[in-house]
């Protein structure tokens, strides 16, 4: 299992900017992607950004799409999420993702550890 702490989450005003960290600890050694997922009030969680752990290749939302910004370190074993031009509508519950696949040629398995989340709001 992978162990995921996040930081970074808090109360900005609309415009603003948040840098969200994750790290990671434990069996981190064939994790094959991390990402980001956020739940708003009333909605189901929504994948936010997802970077891939060989090609460093990411995947946005379009919501975010120009305004968010997934990036890692790799000697830190942390995964960060830089937000700008925030948005009332981002506000949300964090949560940070570790994904690993086994590939058995003809089937994939996936197994995802989460972290505990981190409080975004934006005020307008």
């Amino acid at each position: 299992q992978v162990h995921l702490v996040e930081s970074g989450g808090g109360l900005v005003q609309a415009g603003g900017s948040l840098r969200l960290s994750c790290a990671a600890s434990g069996d981190i050694y064939t994790i094959s992607a991390m990402g980001w997922y956020r739940q708003a009030p009333g909605k189901k969680r929504e994948l936010v950004a997802t970077i891939a752990s060989g090609s460093g290749s990411t995947n946005y939302a379009d919501s975010v799409k120009g305004r968010f910004t997934i990036s890692r370190d790799n000697a830190k074993n942390t995964v960060y999420l830089q937000m700008n031009s925030l948005k009332p509508e981002d506000t949300g519950v964090y949560y940070c993702n570790a994904q690993k696949l086994r590939d058995y040629g003809s089937e994939v398995t996936v197994h995802n550890d989460w972290g505990q989340g981190t409080q975004v709001t934006v005020s307008s």
